[in-house]
């Protein structure tokens, strides 16, 4: 049995939410100081915890603007994902999007592909007043090595597969719960993450091609 451990920022979609969503906010001052944080995470030169609370707290968005930026996101999934829809779907039972990023930004794009709601993993928005106050940080996913952890405590019994384009993704292999690491390549490359790569992965079309 076949399992999919799929990212979202960067790899499900071709930018960084957190960073687009930033983007679109009133209070531009701190677009980016977010995105050079958001860097240092992705090349684990600090800890995701850090980088993650760093950039929460930089963060003043509404809800508003979190539904701009799902509108945006809708147009700005990766190519090779919107060309292989039917494999998703196909798959749907043994894909999971595991992601650093947030629900709130995540479900609306990933449902029109048949992925299924209890499949997506995520970090959540605390909201106060209509705006984004912090985060959930009792969800593993907001700790250092969360998505080791959170797939270690999945239990799968098969072939795990990771795809991923940041340092988070690989540290499940890392930890010894997936048997191949995928850097995916097809929005960035992040060189620091190659050696640590079984395969560098220029498009969904190309994993496609190695597992069949």
């Amino acid at each position: 049995m076949n399992y999919f451990i799929i990212d979202f920022d960067s790899t499900f979609v071709q930018v960084e939410s957190l960073d687009l969503l930033s983007s679109l906010s009133e209070n531009k001052t701190n677009i980016k100081l977010i995105e050079d944080i958001t860097k240092l995470g992705m090349d684990g030169e600090i800890s995701f915890s850090e980088s993650l609370e760093k950039r929460i707290k930089l963060i003043d968005s509404t809800v508003q603007e979190i539904n701009k930026t799902v509108e945006k996101l809708h147009y700005l999934v990766t190519p090779s994902f919107k060309k292989n829809k039917a494999f998703l779907e196909k798959n749907r039972n043994n894909i999971f999007i595991i992601s650093s990023g947030f629900h709130e930004l995540i479900d609306p794009v990933v449902s029109e592909f048949g992925i299924k709601p209890e499949n997506v993993f995520a970090n959540n928005f605390n909201i106060l007043n209509d705006r984004v106050s912090g985060f959930d940080s009792s969800n593993i996913l907001s700790k250092d090595q969360g998505k080791a952890k959170l797939v270690g405590n999945m239990k799968l019994q098969g072939t795990i597969h990771v795809i991923g384009d940041g340092y988070t993704d690989y540290e499940i292999k890392k930890e010894g719960f997936a048997d191949k690491f995928y850097l995916f390549t097809e929005n960035i490359m992040r060189e620091s993450l190659s050696k640590n790569a079984d395969y560098l992965l220029k498009s969904l079309d190309q994993f496609i091609k190695l597992i069949s």
